[in-house]
């Protein structure tokens, strides 16, 4: 699988535009309307891998062979027992129809080239016709998007909202709109192709060349294909969707889409409006209202189109692939005419670099951001041995204007996953991990499907590689089969361990959902711990969470074959704050109510004697 971050971190050309410093300004959400929030919690499944209950997963498998999930799938029963897991919102992950190599062409639908398909099942990253929805996802390719509008129906009436993805810095490279509401036409079917750039062409050219499909992979791992000829007709040339300008891109380019034009001219400049001084602090209606007579660039148009669709169809929000790509004035524009239509809808962004986190929160009016680059590779550092657990409070001062925005989680599609050896290596280990990314913050916590039961990504499955979940190929998925049971999705297949993880998820999410002093105040007490008291070693980390009604203390131990044994010191400055008198406190483990321990409060200062386990994590409430 390509990494996606590395080829960000060297882009300076293919960004394509350039950075605007907005540092320590105040955040958009105030602290006191975070604190009447509730914590949200988005459970991504890959659609086309949740409901397969074919184990066979034979590498390069046809549907026929290893088998692949259905919108029908999720059933009440499913849907129901995700909410119960203490989940707010599904990320329908792969649902628009996407290249990939089967034959639907009795319903209309052209065949895709397997040279420029990733994989069998094809990347959900390289849209082919963005309205409408995977074929391979329904149990009738002929209404398939019907079936898709019954599962928002479902999904609804449990309970849970949902968002699916909009891809809008590239698109497949055999675009097919066939589904297009009426006036809206397809992407590049204005376009001047004799020129590399134009604000109002969609994508952009290498004139009078034709496109070369790269070395090195093998499509359909050599399998014979009528399509499989050496050749792509596209004359002329497009770039390549990570900004790859070559007729020939590399095997290491996303050479399977095309990069969209949004009228960023080839030298970087801007060819649109820019937003005027001092709108990071505007809302999201002045952002609509800014934009209501300015002329932009067609692509914009196209894909604001194409979120209002979905939209009206009852998705509750979008999460956007690689939206540092895109300029944010375009983001600006696009997701204040989503919120005209729905106040509530979850924006979430994939952005890397954390220069530029606040602009595409205050400018781009992104409602939340991945949480990769700091907290995320922190605590992957931590369990891998690589860095001390002392850095996560700097991650937290250092973010503290903008922490509600930052989306925190530990496995995803694109992610090695928690469990595997390339992680924590145990799905034991990743406990602790779990627990920081759910409390140390006001964050939405993501988690991806089989990561409550352990799933580790062993799997040869063709194109993609061991260690993730593939996202290219047909293939299931072991340890989120055992929970499935078939269709019971009552767990009936797991072992007790992978039961207990499941039920040691179960009582953190529903925990972090209904708790006040985690939409509260937060300060770590780890540096008072590791200057002052013997026996809290560099494997041990904490911090306090409270709010007027809930006051947490949260203690996690790292290591996997150490027990501690210490007195844990709560500062005056948090005595203070929390207006205890001296006397002594119960504090209690919300994740098993195990015996509580005594807080002595002596001179205004708090001491509290902790035995924790390897791998072990306490959440105290102050009784």
């Amino acid at each position: 699988m390509i990494n996606k971050k590395n080829i960000v971190a060297g882009m300076a050309v293919t960004v394509l535009f350039s950075a605007c410093k907005t540092k320590d300004l105040k955040m958009n959400t105030s602290k006191e309307e975070i604190a009447t929030e509730k914590k949200t919690v988005v459970y991504q499944v890959f659609t086309r891998l949740f409901g397969n209950k074919n184990t066979t997963n034979k590498p390069w498998g046809t549907i026929e062979e290893n088998g692949v999930g259905k919108f029908n799938d999720f059933t009440d029963t499913a849907l129901h027992e995700i909410k119960d897991l203490g989940v707010t919102y599904i990320w329908y992950t792969g649902v628009p129809h996407h290249a990939l190599v089967r034959d639907y062409t009795a319903y209309g639908i052209s065949n895709d080239d397997p040279e420029v398909v990733k994989g069998r099942a094809g990347s959900p990253y390289a849209v082919k016709d963005y309205y409408n929805v995977n074929p391979d996802l329904a149990v009738n390719p002929a209404n398939r998007l019907q079936e898709f509008e019954a599962l928002i129906a479902r999904t609804h009436k449990a309970g849970l909202k949902l968002i699916i993805d909009i891809v809008p810095n590239h698109i497949a490279r055999k675009y097919e709109g066939k589904n297009n509401p009426e006036g809206i036409k397809d992407f590049g079917a204005n376009d001047d192709v004799s020129v590399e750039y134009k604000r109002d062409n969609n994508f952009y050219y290498i004139p009078k060349s034709h496109f070369e499909i790269p070395d090195g992979d093998v499509p359909l791992n050599g399998e014979k294909n009528p399509l499989v000829d050496g050749v792509f007709d596209e004359n002329p040339a497009k770039w390549t969707g990570n900004g790859s300008r070559k007729v020939k891109p590399d095997q290491n380019d996303w050479y399977e889409t095309v990069k969209v034009n949004y009228g960023i001219r080839p030298d970087g400049s801007k060819d649109f409006p820019e937003l005027p001084a001092g709108f990071d602090q505007k809302s999201y209606q002045e952002h609509f209202a800014f934009w209501q007579d300015k002329d932009v660039p067609d692509s914009w148009k196209k894909f604001k189109s194409i979120a209002l669709y979905w939209t009206a169809k009852g998705v509750d929000g979008f999460r956007y692939d690689m939206a540092e790509m895109v300029p944010y004035e375009f983001w600006s524009y696009m997701n204040s005419a989503i919120k005209m239509k729905n106040p509530n809808a979850f924006l979430l962004a994939e952005v890397y670099n954390p220069n530029e986190y606040r602009n595409y929160i205050r400018l781009g009016k992104m409602d939340y951001l991945y949480d990769k680059v700091e907290t995320y590779d922190k605590l992957k550092d931590i369990i891998k041995g690589k860095s001390s657990p002392d850095g996560l409070s700097d991650i937290q001062k250092g973010m503290s204007d903008i922490e509600h925005h930052m989306l925190h989680f530990l496995d995803n599609h694109d992610e090695q996953r928690l469990a595997s050896p390339e992680f924590a290596g145990s799905p034991e280990r990743g406990k602790p991990l779990m627990v920081i990314s759910t409390t140390i913050s006001t964050s939405p916590t993501m988690v991806y499907f089989g990561q409550e039961v352990g799933e580790a990504g062993n799997e040869n499955a063709g194109f993609g590689t061991r260690s993730r979940t593939s996202i290219f190929d047909y293939i299931g998925v072991p340890n989120h089969q055992k929970w499935m049971n078939e269709g019971k999705f009552d767990g009936g297949q797991l072992s007790d361990s992978e039961k207990n993880l499941r039920d040691f998820y179960k009582r953190l999410l529903n925990f972090s959902i209904n708790s006040s002093a985690l939409m509260g105040s937060y300060q770590e007490i780890q540096s008072v711990n590791r200057q002052n008291h013997a026996g809290y070693d560099e494997s041990l980390y904490s911090y306090v969470r409270w709010s007027e009604k809930q006051k947490l203390v949260v203690v996690v131990n790292f290591s996997s074959e150490k027990t501690s044994e210490f007195e844990l010191k709560v500062p005056s400055e948090i005595i203070s704050k929390w207006n205890l008198k001296d006397g002594e406190y119960q504090l209690t483990d919300q994740l098993y109510q195990k015996d509580a321990v005594q807080l002595k409060v002596n001179n205004g200062e708090g001491i509290a004697k902790v035995k924790i386990a390897p791998s072990e994590s306490f959440i105290f409430e102050l009784k």
